[in-house]
């Protein structure tokens, strides 16, 4: 995870001594290697090595340079934090460092997931930088701005704010992003089902990095000649650097104490000889030290506990007080949160089934609607959510629906956006339950299922989902146990085609549901309350991957 390229060096500012702000970001900080030597009567000298995300290089090569050593060297490597992960867990021949000091935690946890066993899952934090939402300031200034600071969710709904995002499966910016617009949302009636939306948004521009969103700025001068982005995620840090190259489209830092900082761990690898270990005690302990804090706060960055911004220059565009940040969540959290987002970015092939039985019929207390109204109603709303290349086909079902047949479809496969231009919505708002039918669930899954297996296709989330407010009641269709072993003989892990549940109001039956779907490796969720049903409807949605 990280956010320079190594091929792409950005521009060199000279310091900004006369606004406040000294940015050493010379010869040092964006060229390939910089190190510090040892003294001229050292015949041979041992070397560390230092592999570092760009924007901390500069104070480490500054701390670097001010140590000690008698018969050692230090070299600070710039390179890219995924890079470095996957180099470090497959090597490509070229030297091995002994420190490592990326710009987030992930990235050491991303090491390990790749399999490089060296790699501790934590580091002392040697600097952090903020994940501000990043906003061109002509779109603030209609909030008020700098009169009143926006919160994100003010920001987002500005007019003129037109979102980007950093590639949060590579860039710990944007992967900690995704917790700023969950809580950008959280007020809203269906926060998981304005999430999703949110994300569908971020998703029309999803680039590698910050400086690629930078450059898709109106009149930056480094490209625009694109579709404009105004508003992205991006590290404090960054934001100064570009407020500073590129006055002609200022950028105005939107804080969320609910996204963590980036924090900058320092990763002592394994292998480190007895010669090695002095000079990497000395850097470090440097680094941690008041020579480390001055570097870091003549680069740009905050110390490590988030302290204010020290030699800042007078702008109003970053807010220079410390404040404290949500902590880093746990790898299952962040997983959790990337693989919505995938799906999100993924166009999916899934069949929808809707029980249509007579207990549907039930009124749901304090809607003036049933529980067919309320569900037909989640599902036009998903329907605008799915991307408009996923292909969809839904099917009702009760018993003896259609002959001898349980189900009957109601919409074909085909893209969504042909649904919706066809009159879908319509269709969904006359669907009525069946007044004795009754819950034909075994056979329907079954046979649903075995379309999707035929029709399974790559490059696509196949899904398949059954909404039901009860358990089954067919007595002339199979058992459970005969679904679960036909199901079973269905699984390809190659191929994989989750089944997801959700049960609507009191009588739907959890432990049915997940027998069900564990036997495809789903999940199942239960909207005990059938006015819920769309928000736990867009909750497995975006659990599962959205669409």
């Amino acid at each position: 995870m990280g956010r320079h390229s190594d091929g792409r060096r950005r521009r060199l500012l000279l310091p900004a001594v006369a606004t406040g702000l000294v940015l050493v970001l010379g010869a040092a900080a964006w060229v390939t290697v910089s190190a510090v030597r040892s003294q001229p009567s050292c015949e041979q000298p041992t070397k560390v090595l230092v592999t570092a995300s760009a924007d901390i290089a500069p104070a480490l090569s500054l701390v670097a340079r001010g140590l000690d050593l008698p018969c050692g060297s230090v070299e600070v490597q710039t390179r890219e934090a995924t890079q470095a992960a996957e180099r470090l867990a497959l090597s490509d021949g070229s030297p091995r460092p002994q420190v490592w000091v990326p710009d987030s935690t992930l990235a050491l946890r991303r090491a390990h997931q790749l399999g490089a066993a060296d790699v501790p899952g934590s580091g002392a934090s040697v600097a952090s930088s903020p994940v501000v939402l990043a906003v061109a300031a002509d779109v603030v200034k209609g909030l008020g701005w700098p009169d009143h600071a926006p919160t994100w969710a003010e920001a987002l709904a500005a007019p003129g704010a037109v979102p980007g995002m950093p590639d949060p499966a590579r860039d710990p910016v944007g992967a900690v992003a995704l917790l700023g617009l969950q809580d950008a949302v959280k007020a809203a009636p269906e926060p998981s089902a304005a999430y999703v939306a949110l994300l569908r948004r971020f998703s029309a521009n999803t680039l590698g990095d910050e400086t690629e969103l930078i450059a898709r700025l109106p009149g930056s001068s480094d490209g625009g000649g694109t579709a404009a982005v105004t508003a992205f995620p991006a590290s404090e840090n960054s934001l100064l650097r570009h407020n500073v190259e590129d006055p002609k489209s200022p950028l105005v830092a939107v804080y969320s104490a609910a996204v963590p900082t980036l924090d900058y761990p320092f990763a002592e690898l394994g292998g480190i000889t007895p010669q090695q270990r002095p000079i990497v005690d000395a850097l470090r302990d440097a680094v941690l030290g008041d020579a480390g804090a001055d570097a870091i706060a003549k680069t740009g960055l905050r110390a490590a506990g988030g302290q204010a911004l020290r030699d800042h220059p007078d702008d109003p565009r970053v807010s220079p007080a410390g404040f404290r940040t949500a902590s880093l969540p746990s790898a299952p959290v962040v997983d959790e949160l990337l693989n919505q987002w995938a799906g999100i970015n993924l166009s999916a092939r899934v069949q929808v089934l809707v029980d249509v039985s007579g207990s549907m019929n039930a009124q749901v207390p304090g809607t003036g609607l049933n529980r067919m109204q309320v569900t037909m109603e989640a599902a036009a709303k998903a329907l605008r959510l799915f991307k408009p290349a996923t292909q969809l086909r839904m099917l009702t079902f009760s018993t003896r629906l259609d002959g001898d047949k349980d189900y009957r479809e109601l919409l074909p496969m085909a893209p969504v956006a042909q649904h919706l231009a066809s009159g879908a919505l319509d269709k969904l708002a006359q669907v009525k339950a069946t007044p004795d039918g009754g819950t034909g669930l075994y056979e329907s899954v079954l046979d649903t299922y075995r379309t999707a297996r035929r029709e399974w296709e790559p490059g696509r989330l196949n899904l398949v989902i059954v909404m039901t407010d009860g358990r089954n009641d067919d007595p002339h269709g199979i058992s459970r146990a005969d679904l679960l072993s036909e199901l079973g003989k269905l699984q390809d892990p190659r191929r994989s085609i989750p089944l997801i549940g959700v049960g609507i109001g009191p009588d739907a039956d959890k432990s049915e549901l997940d027998q069900l779907t564990a036997a495809t490796g789903g999940q199942a969720f239960i909207a005990p309350d059938p006015a819920k049903i769309t928000d736990v409807f867009f909750g497995a949605l975006s659990r599962i991957a959205g669409g």
